[in-house]
């Protein structure tokens, strides 16, 4: 039953935002030093601070041999600069440690639970990041949590009111329907932006508000004060 409900959720997306389709992506780690660049910020912020670095270090090796304060310098704008610049660096260094470069294309022809299991080892690398990659440049069909997705989860009623962002991501790999986490994915970011708002939810524009646990509530709750 709650497969039916998260079709029928993926398909009046589309049917009002369009159906988005994956056209191929950049490299793995440009993704990756940019989706830990995005932690706790906007995409503005991050996009700032990932030109900034990749101005002022055009290789990764040149980051990977910089002290984290050099990083944190250039990546000021993301926030959390210190901390992320460690991270970073040791992201960089795991990877040429124990892969011999920086060139990490080949995950996207690897079994995406084994990359998984291995970059999840890092701290700053975790289920959300390493699941934007996979579907972000290697088309793998893996449904990314961020926090516009969490929300919309838990307020349409997908998941415990309670679970975490782990907690959501394992849950809904299995409700989604096959080759539609990209599109789902992506309508989730267009309705958490636009009409799924954190503070206030425009429930009279959404177009699946017959299929959420919120907007039901909502319109019950308008009946009975008429």
């Amino acid at each position: 039953m709650m497969n039916q409900r998260v079709a029928d959720i993926t398909k009046s997306l589309e049917n009002h935002f369009g159906e988005p389709k994956w056209a191929g992506g950049g490299r793995p780690l440009n993704s990756l030093i940019n989706t830990v660049l995005s932690q706790n910020t906007n995409d503005k912020n991050r996009d700032a601070a990932y030109e900034a670095l990749r101005k002022k270090y055009p290789a990764w090796e040149d980051v990977m041999n910089s002290s984290p304060a050099e990083i944190a310098a250039a990546i000021r704008p993301a926030g959390l600069s210190n901390q992320k610049s460690v991270r970073i660096k040791h992201i960089l260094e795991w990877i040429y440690e124990t892969y011999g470069s920086l060139d990490i294309d080949f995950i996207c022809s690897r079994n995406p639970q084994e990359v998984i299991d291995e970059f999840m080892q890092l701290k700053g690398i975790g289920i959300k990041t390493i699941s934007v990659v996979l579907m972000f440049t290697c088309g793998v069909d893996i449904f990314p949590v961020d926090t516009h997705v969490h929300r919309i989860c838990r307020r349409i009623g997908l998941v415990p009111d309670n679970a975490s962002a782990e907690k959501t991501h394992h849950l809904m790999q299995s409700l989604v329907p096959g080759n539609k986490s990209y599109s789902l994915h992506m309508n989730f970011l267009k309705l958490g932006r636009t009409i799924c708002k954190a503070a206030k939810p425009r429930c009279d524009e959404c177009p699946i508000v017959r299929l959420c646990n919120y907007g039901v509530q909502l319109n019950q709750s308008s009946n009975q004060n008429r």
